[in-house]
């Protein structure tokens, strides 16, 4: 196969032979995982890692490090191996447990889980897109914090991808953008092996991808021989050299190259080689060692260590003599890429709780929203805002915001109209560090985001995305752009934290719970037509922060029922209470904006809130399932579990049932 390619086949040794005999024996061991991508990788691999590749192995945080994304993340050996033989802290016992429960070497590269890797790959396209996020973000810290003779901030990102990276759709969506912006510094190496599962890629992808980059606004260097030391080198450094454009290196490869009966075939790509063909390998590469033994030669050629000691040492340096120069913007720089907020971030955060609270405003949440950036913005300078080209809609600018615009950077970028690259940039930003990112788009896209979305809490990263238009309140739009379950699947996403809040202060709260939140991601989901604010005093407005708490107690002593609801409902269930109340018929009004949240909480504060043996209504302008939950099979759940119609919002919510007259009707049936 590598000769009808007209691919250079490898010249076999020690060094990129244990890269391709650890990928085979662990994949063996397990009889599960992909040997090709590896051992079709292993010179690409040892020529960025072991001559350009700038990182400590002792210290894998080390701030000014390259960044390294294997996007094609089914071939996760490759850089466990690499990790393994550079002195990362990912032992040989781990490489032997590769795929088994609990390993630091589980089926695709999980952040978190193994030292050394820098996001989550294995949906394919999404490692690019995240490397797409880490260059602009050290784009962006660079213009912050660099000063004339002081660049603390100066690295590179580097993506190994193969030809499904290509075929995912969100990676035209970020190698689209990262053109662009011009990223400088971000270098994708193209493994065009011409394989997937499927078998010969020339049935299905038959793009010029060359072209289609250079039309991206790349710098593209074509037809290199990817088992060629000497032509990789050469790739890098040209790379290297463009400082206005990314880089693809398309490398010509020959998938699992030394398989002798294999290579060059589907056979290779995701199910292991088997002992005969294993055994054959070893002889055809020369590997004449025991399954996981790596000779003292071999690691003494990989090994990063002293190297990469000497590497941070240096920038230690570099940094002391800004911080004695620039002691202000150093100690910045520490506290945002720690992660740290600033000291009187609770003083503000609490005075702008209060101040909207005084202000009392009856406006939609989309604008609370805005106001709440407004107000939180000057004691966040990480705050780094978006939108995909929706900003007139989300509001999620905010006054004195700077564009980015082309290559010019700033605080606040239009996505265009790319929610899932949107989305996964942002996952790459948090995962670099030192921005806080957010954008918006309507809820009903959210759908088109909706991967990344759940990448973003599988990391645990700290997004924050605005989702606007929450409803059939959209109105005309009609029924293509009125979310009605994206709100509940949205609350389903283990270590998502999803607010729908009610009106101004509901508001605030949720930014400021989302921003303090540095365990997971928090979608934030708001009106586009006006809710009423709704009064308070301290302990609710405190209480706010539990998800779940009581807006309005009973009337007349004991609680004949319970009204849960959220957003735009709650100002309907606090006037079905009044109308009750005023038949004699005495409810509490809890309003909910996160059950995500409401549902960490102890049970002694949940049962204070929905007491067990209350009868319970809950209203909803969206699918009726999750309510069950807190109303029970006794209860009743006002929602639409339908798509809904293209008519003025008004005439929307009645034809749905959303009147005082049946949320009274529903609590009279449910309690008698």
């Amino acid at each position: 196969m590598a000769v009808a390619r007209n691919v250079k086949p490898p010249k076999f040794n020690d060094v990129t032979g244990a890269i391709r005999a650890l990928a085979m024996d662990a994949v063996q061991k397990a009889n599960s995982g992909h040997p090709g991508a590896p051992m079709g990788m292993a010179e690409i691999a040892e020529v960025l890692w072991n001559h350009h590749l700038r990182h400590n192995p002792a210290n894998p945080k080390w701030v000014d490090r390259d960044r390294f994304v294997q996007s094609n993340g089914h071939g996760s050996m490759l850089v466990y191996a690499l990790l393994h033989l550079t002195g990362y802290d990912l032992p040989m016992d781990e490489l032997k447990r590769f795929r088994q429960m609990h390993s630091k070497t589980p089926g695709h590269p999980e952040y978190g889980y193994t030292v050394g890797v820098e996001t989550t790959t294995g949906p394919l396209g999404q490692g690019i897109t995240n490397a797409v996020g880490m260059a602009m973000a050290e784009k962006l810290l660079a213009n912050e914090f660099n000063k004339p003779g002081h660049e603390i901030v100066d690295h590179r990102t580097y993506v190994f991808m193969g030809d499904g990276c290509m075929m995912e759709g969100i990676s035209h969506e970020a190698c689209a953008l990262a053109g662009t912006w011009g990223l400088g510094k971000l270098t994708a190496f193209w493994d065009d092996n011409d394989i997937s599962i499927d078998g010969h890629v020339g049935g299905w992808f038959t793009d010029n991808t060359p072209k289609r980059f250079e039309a991206y606004g790349w710098h593209v260097i074509a037809d290199v021989e990817g088992h060629d030391p000497k032509e990789l080198n050469a790739a890098i450094e040209a790379a290297k050299a463009v400082t206005d454009k990314p880089t693809l290196i398309c490398c010509k490869t020959v998938i699992g190259a030394g398989s002798p009966n294999k290579e060059g075939t589907h056979d290779v790509h995701g199910a292991a080689l088997g002992d005969a063909e294993i055994a054959a390998t070893r002889a055809n590469i020369g590997w004449n060692y025991p399954p996981f033994e790596i000779p003292k030669h071999v690691y003494e050629a990989w090994d990063a260590r002293t190297k990469g000691e000497g590497l941070e040492k240096l920038w230690n340096n570099k940094f002391a003599e800004y911080s004695k120069a620039f002691p202000k913007e150093a100690a910045e720089f520490t506290r945002r890429m720690q992660g740290d907020l600033p000291s009187n971030w609770l003083e503000h955060a609490a005075k702008a709780i209060a101040q909207v609270n005084e202000k009392g405003e009856t406006i939609a949440t989309r604008k609370a929203s805005q106001n709440s950036i407004n107000a939180l913005q000057p004691a966040l300078p990480e705050f780094l805002g978006g939108s995909a080209d929706l900003t007139g809609s989300n509001l999620t600018n905010w006054t004195g915001a700077h564009h980015v615009s082309g290559k010019k950077p700033g605080n606040y970028i239009s996505y265009g109209v790319r929610e899932f690259g949107m989305a996964h940039i942002m996952n790459g930003m948090s995962l670099h560090g030192g921005l806080l990112p957010f954008g918006g788009t309507f809820l009903m896209f959210s759908e088109y985001a909706r991967n990344a979305l759940r990448m973003s809490a599988l990391m645990k990263q700290r997004v924050i995305y605005v989702f606007t238009h929450d409803s059939i309140g959209l109105g005309e739009d009609g029924p293509t752009h009125q979310p009605v379950e994206q709100t509940t699947t949205l609350r389903f996403i283990p270590n998502m934290d999803t607010w729908r809040p009610c009106d101004t202060v509901e508001s605030m709260v949720s930014w400021v719970a989302s921003v303090e939140r540095k365990d997971g991601p928090s979608s934030l989901i708001f009106s586009r037509q006006n809710l009423a604010f709704q009064k308070r005093d301290a302990a609710q407005i405190a209480n706010i922060r539990k998800g779940g708490y009581i807006l309005s107690e009973a009337a007349g002593g004991k609680v004949q029922g319970i009204i849960i609801s959220t957003g735009s409902e709650v100002d309907l269930a606090m006037k079905a209470q009044a109308t009750l109340a005023s038949e004699g018929i005495y409810v509490r009004v809890v309003s909910m904006p996160s059950t995500n949240v409401f549902d960490r909480q102890d049970q002694a504060y949940q049962d204070s809130v929905l007491p067990k043996g209350i009868k319970r209504v809950a209203v909803e302008a969206g699918v009726t399932g999750l309510w069950y939950k807190y109303v029970g099979l006794e209860g009743a759940v006002i929602g639409m579990d339908c798509f809904g119609e293209s008519a003025p919002a008004p005439e929307l919510f009645k034809h749905f049932g959303f009147t005082v007259e049946n949320v009274v009707a529903t609590v009279k049936k449910v309690i008698a």
